[in-house]
């Protein structure tokens, strides 16, 4: 394995995206958050907006239970074909996994934690929900931002749940959380970097 790979977790509005970018920004390593899609797309050959729908289909649970039950019938004899959502999900994976094997880099999402579980220091960011709320607002101009918070929250927890046995946001799955609430987004970098 290469060097240190720090792999985050983030309620949506914590601030955790932006920990994970200025992390990799003050320690000279590379960052992937969409981008990983990007690398997943040209080594599977599904084209760009196929891969993104099938990723937000694959964060709703009544989707996943429509995707997991798919069967086809084929001269008299069933087919069952892999969902397209995890057909994303497993291209993912694997550029996950090189990424975690080459090292030096954070990686932000898309069940990184759990993929390079005894591979990295697993960080799971979080904070109130009032401060969420005014970062949403803020940051991404969401008037609903309440909503939006919860549905958002609710497709990782989702999505985290369906590929792993781990429960999104449960202390036991990460090696350290933190509350941003508390420390800000410049303490959070402080403490990641204290124990990398």
């Amino acid at each position: 394995m290469g060097g240190q790979v720090i792999a985050i977790s983030r309620e949506f509005g914590s601030g955790g995206r932006q920990v994970g970018e200025r992390l990799a920004e003050e320690l000279g390593v590379a960052f992937y958050d969409k981008a990983l899609i990007h690398l997943a797309v040209a080594k599977s050959g599904f084209d760009p907006i196929t891969f993104e729908k099938a990723e937000e289909e694959a964060a709703s649970k009544f989707l996943f239970n429509l995707a997991i039950g798919s069967c086809v019938s084929a001269g008299g004899f069933p087919h069952i074909s892999v969902p397209i959502s995890d057909q994303v999900f497993f291209a993912q994976a694997k550029v996950i996994e090189e990424l975690g094997a080459r090292g030096n880099c954070v990686i932000i999402g898309r069940c990184s934690t759990y993929l390079l579980r005894n591979r990295c220091l697993r960080v799971f960011i979080h904070g109130e929900a009032k401060d969420r709320l005014r970062r949403i607002v803020e940051e991404y101009g969401v008037t609903e931002a309440e909503a939006r918070m919860a549905k958002i929250d609710r497709a990782r927890a989702n999505y985290h749940q369906h590929y792993t046995d781990e429960v999104w946001g449960a202390a036991r799955s990460y090696d350290l959380a933190i509350n941003t609430s508390y420390t800000g987004v410049d303490g959070a970098i402080r403490v990641i970097r204290a124990l990398r």
